[in-house]
């Protein structure tokens, strides 16, 4: 793609007005401003390029720490320093109690979605358009939290659904935490463009229902995130995973479900982290 189109496309992902789907309603709400990402930023060189976490200047100020709980499955519940509770990939089943206040959801099973969320959740945001045509376009501010998404394809019954799974990107206290929901494909050089810097990233890791390892570890390692964590961890050992994303990743399982994290204490070697849970 030659370099002044391929500029275009990703001032086109900051600089445009976002639209939000709301769960319930029949159309799109458009919000009167921009809301500007710092986890998105102009390549010197483009459309080959890859993004890697970096503590930026900013950072010399405390902004709070994150904690993150793994619930389960593909169900990662983000509390911000301001109490807002985020839960991933909402089926209604992992990261209920207490209530979040935000759930992103994706459309490839069941256990990624519910038609019939808690009334009392303020906002539902799907990774696909209920009502058909034009991809979901997410730009929510809750408190002292942003969230976006990314839209790609999700196999569905045999064929190739556009648009039907997001990558959601959360941006708290400074921090880039991105889920990559239900991946069934490669991503472009536009996609990594769109979703920028990730500090902690969300991975599918089960070797088949999203893609294979080998696929996944290498979108993985071009993130280079400071923080993997691995989910959908049911039906492939994790030493798979481990042993495809080699020596440059250190290792740290834990026993507990949650940690905490702040922008300042990132880990300097990239570490894959394994939270105990299903």
């Amino acid at each position: 793609m030659p370099l002044p189109r391929a500029a275009a496309l990703l001032a086109a992902a900051l600089f445009a007005i976002p639209v939000s789907w709301t769960a319930g309603s029949s159309s799109a709400q458009a919000q009167t401003d921009p809301v500007p990402s710092k986890c998105l930023a102009i390549a010197q060189a483009l459309p080959f390029v890859t993004y890697a976490s970096f503590t930026p200047a900013q950072a010399t100020r405390s902004s709070g720490e994150v904690t993150i709980t793994y619930a389960g499955h593909s169900t990662y519940v983000i509390e911000s320093p301001g109490g807002v509770r985020v839960a991933t990939d909402y089926s209604g089943i992992y990261g209920r109690d207490p209530l979040p206040r935000v759930v992103t959801m994706n459309k490839a099973h069941s256990t990624h979605f519910t038609n019939n969320p808690d009334p009392a959740i303020e906002h539902v945001l799907p990774g696909w358009n209920p009502d058909g045509g034009e991809p979901a376009r997410h730009a929510v501010v809750v408190d002292d939290v942003y969230v976006r998404n990314v839209t790609t394809d999700i196999r569905r019954f045999g064929t190739m659904e556009e648009n039907a799974n997001s990558i959601f990107i959360f941006e708290v206290a400074d921090l880039c935490i991105g889920h990559l929901g239900h991946l069934h494909h490669a991503l472009t050089d536009q996609h990594y463009g769109a979703i920028g810097r990730l500090d902690i990233v969300m991975v599918p890791v089960d070797g088949g229902m999203t893609q294979s390892l080998a696929n996944m570890s290498e979108i993985t390692t071009r993130l280079y995130s400071s923080i993997v964590l691995p989910m959908h961890r049911h039906s492939t050992p994790m030493g798979e995973f481990l042993s495809m994303m080699g020596e440059g990743y250190t290792v740290d399982y834990r026993s507990e479900r949650s940690f905490t994290v702040s922008l300042r204490d990132l880990p300097r070697r990239p570490t894959i982290l394994i939270l105990q849970g299903v």
